[in-house]
């Protein structure tokens, strides 16, 4: 009885998908999981596997449009088309052929005792789709359970997909793929064994068979790669599956046909095409390149432009003279470290003078929701990190109850997950108030932006020493500027202003923070 193959879901938004090409061809001879064709979307490219091993008869062609849970195709098993594969027999197995048929059918035994599909994980309410940043392993690789294989990459966070089972890993989305949640990644061969290397003994044989498999047939985005490249994919070796053509092999293959090219004999550079985008960078040293944007850099880029467009924000400045602040940790940093164990930093005095502030100010402790201003009788301070994929804001919650130790514990443990990509959804959601340190940088001035949608952020910068004026006389002290942006709309000028000046008188008199005055 044939099986009929129809458009799977590949995403709650996508309704239909277009043919964009057939790997197979009408009348082949197919494998289970053996890629068939390739299905195009509004938002990215997805591989259809053979559900089971037979005969493929193409009911869609390519270009065509069809709805989700259309049909694409049948595949027939062979004993419907005896007749049809006894004659295909006479002329194909020849005994070489007949030798790689049972490898081939040995590896198909001891892999298929259980197939198990890889999906993208629910990693967030507002998460639909994810993008596959990285293999761990490589394709046919033995996998352990619970051991990391890719890393998924949102537009919030980083996150390690784990094997689900142990067995043999078949690779289903490439490196750099968008994927969206519940959508296959990668399948699991329970109870497999490696095999890929026992066919290669026969070579030639598998030359002669490799029309019937993915060899030289390039991903999506290989070939669009190859193209950019000018590269022909007939002289590109694929390692995917059936020695499918990936992202890597075009990448790489740029560096591996430019250099031949050059150092090949005169008879073999009579086209000379490739040395000539050479001669530009070489003369004058201009290349410039193209990278795609993550999800993570592309969402920063949607909701600071948000942002800009959707308040009326509003920046005030003010100074704050860090010396009583640099006094108290010279005298006391040695021995906070030693009863505490982590380091008393800055980020501690400016998270508990918010803190404080916010008490006193909840209108920059609230946000608009429609036509309602929403109050918040707790202060859950987000610190911007910069972490290596891009800007994250952590979140230390209920930050008006901790005492500085607490809080630098928090600081600590939020920058390091941060800086490893292994902060989570819950823990950069939820901020009420936002801290910024471009000081780090050696940043002096700055009006940082809104974190949507809170109502201000506070950005500090650089300490440097400038004559001012105390008790009448000029003096040399370690000034800040500190800079409070907030939303105008629902933040006046007295409240902010206000607001600003509390931090302040509490950043220059720290003891007014443990007295609580």
């Amino acid at each position: 009885m044939a099986i009929e193959m129809k458009v799977p879901s590949v995403g709650e938004s996508v309704s239909e998908v277009t043919i964009a090409s057939w790997t197979k061809k009408d009348g082949d001879l197919v494998k289970m999981d053996e890629i068939i064709c390739e299905l195009e979307s509004d938002k990215a490219t997805f591989e259809l596997p053979a559900e089971a091993d037979g005969i493929l008869r193409i009911v869609a062609p390519e270009g065509t449009t069809l709805p989700i849970g259309a049909l694409i195709c049948k595949i027939e098993s062979q004993n419907e088309q005896s007749a049809v594969g006894s004659q295909q027999s006479a002329i194909i197995e020849t005994p070489a052929a007949v030798e790689v048929s049972k490898i081939e059918s040995q590896a198909v035994a001891a892999v298929a005792s259980k197939v198990i599909d890889v999906v993208v994980p629910a990693v967030g309410e507002s998460i639909s789709e994810v993008t596959i940043a990285a293999w761990s392993k490589k394709e046919g690789d033995a996998v352990k359970m619970d051991e990391v294989i890719c890393e998924l990459e949102s537009d919030k966070a980083t996150f390690e997909l784990p094997s689900p089972e142990k067995g043999v890993l078949t690779i289903v989305a490439q490196a750099g793929q968008v994927v969206p949640i519940g959508g296959i990644v990668a399948r699991i061969a329970v109870g497999g064994v490696v095999v890929a290397s026992q066919p290669a003994p026969s070579a030639a044989p598998a030359t002669q068979n490799s029309e019937s498999y993915a060899a030289g047939h390039p991903s999506p985005v290989a070939a669009k790669v190859l193209a950019e490249k000018g590269i022909d994919a007939a002289s590109v070796q694929g390692t995917g599956i059936g020695g499918r053509i990936t992202k890597d092999d075009a990448v790489k293959a740029e560096k591996t046909l430019a250099i031949p090219a050059v150092a090949s004999t005169p008879q073999a550079t009579k086209p000379a095409v490739t040395p000539a985008p050479i001669a530009p960078s070489a003369e004058g040293g201009r290349v410039s390149r193209r990278e795609k944007m993550t999800s993570l850099r592309k969402t920063i880029a949607k909701r600071l432009v948000a942002v800009k467009q959707e308040t009326a924000m509003l920046t005030t400045f003010n100074e704050v003279d860090m010396k009583p602040i640099m006094e108290l940790r010279g005298k006391y940093k040695d021995k906070f470290k030693e009863v505490h164990g982590v380091g008393l930093g800055f980020m501690s005095f400016f998270t508990k003078a918010c803190a404080i502030a916010l008490k006193e100010f909840p209108l920059v402790n609230s946000y608009i929701d429609g036509d309602e201003i929403v109050f918040n009788d707790y202060a859950d301070i987000a610190i911007a990190v910069s972490a290596p994929r891009g800007l994250v804001v952590p979140v230390i919650r209920n930050a008006e109850k901790l005492n500085f130790a607490q809080i630098e514990s928090e600081v600590v443990r939020l920058a390091g997950k941060a800086r490893e990509n292994k902060l989570t959804i819950e823990e950069m959601t939820g901020g009420t108030f936002t801290i910024t340190n471009g000081g780090i940088f050696g940043s002096m001035l700055s009006t940082p932006i809104i974190n949507a949608p809170q109502s201000a952020i506070l950005g500090m910068h650089n300490i440097v020493e400038r004559a001012v004026v105390v008790n009448g006389e000029i003096v040399v002290r370690p000034i800040m500027y500190v800079a409070l942006s907030y939303d105008h709309r629902t933040i006046d000028g007295k409240d902010s202003v206000s607001f600003l000046v509390r931090v302040k008188q509490l950043l220059e008199d720290p003891t007014r923070m443990l007295l609580g005055v």
